[in-house]
């Protein structure tokens, strides 16, 4: 119980910090977003410092997506979904998580917390460098994508799998090189926030296939 309570207390600081901060800042709705996206990235290896097991962790997860889902539906929480664009980011980001802890939470928690933390950080960072600084754009499947965005997610994934990689290994691999462009590129299909249910699970398939394996 206490270990929850530790997980809850953590998610309820970074919706309280976005609630604030969106009190604020009224025109930044994709910042406060990107909060809440970058926020919980540290919560896969929280809840794996804590040792909560595979089966609660999937509970949990399905829960949040439950709750997701119906937020949609009812915008109980409008700040969760406050966007300027038509997208189902945050579901995917639920989704995402509940394949990697099935997956890997035991097997391989390594490769899901690479593809979380790529996901969290690489794509979070990428959206925020992006549309914060003036750079050549193009446009990919009606998406606008940047040179400094994208930039920005593959050096934020190759520093993501490289020390993930480095603390598991004791060594350093090309192959770090390949998961994060290969993540770069995926992070381009974009379209209704997909990216965030293809990067993640993408990236720690790469991880477990070319450094685990």
């Amino acid at each position: 119980m206490i270990r929850f309570t530790v997980i809850l207390l953590y998610l309820f600081s970074i919706f309280l910090l976005s609630i604030v901060f969106k009190k604020n800042n009224k025109d930044s709705r994709e910042i406060v977003r990107k909060i809440i996206h970058i926020g919980v990235g540290p919560l896969i290896p929280i809840a794996q410092f804590l040792k909560i097991d595979q089966n609660s962790a999937l509970i949990f997860t399905g829960i949040v997506s439950l709750m997701v889902l119906i937020n949609y539906t009812y915008k109980l929480f409008p700040t969760i979904e406050d966007v300027e664009r038509k997208s189902y980011g945050t579901l995917f980001y639920c989704l995402s998580l509940f394949i990697l802890i099935y997956l890997f939470w035991d097997k391989n928690p390594y490769a899901l917390i690479t593809g979380f933390f790529i996901m969290t950080f690489g794509d979070g960072l990428a959206g925020l460098i992006g549309k914060s600084f003036n750079s050549k754009s193009w446009i990919f499947f009606k998406q606008k994508k940047s040179f400094f965005g994208t930039t920005t997610m593959f050096l934020t994934s190759l520093i993501v799998v490289c020390s993930i990689g480095y603390v598991q290994q004791n060594s350093l691999n090309l192959n770090y090189i390949t998961i994060a462009f290969l993540a770069t590129l995926l992070e381009q299909f974009s379209v209704l926030g997909i990216d965030n249910f293809i990067v993640p699970i993408s990236s720690a398939l790469f991880f477990n296939f070319f450094i685990t394996n």
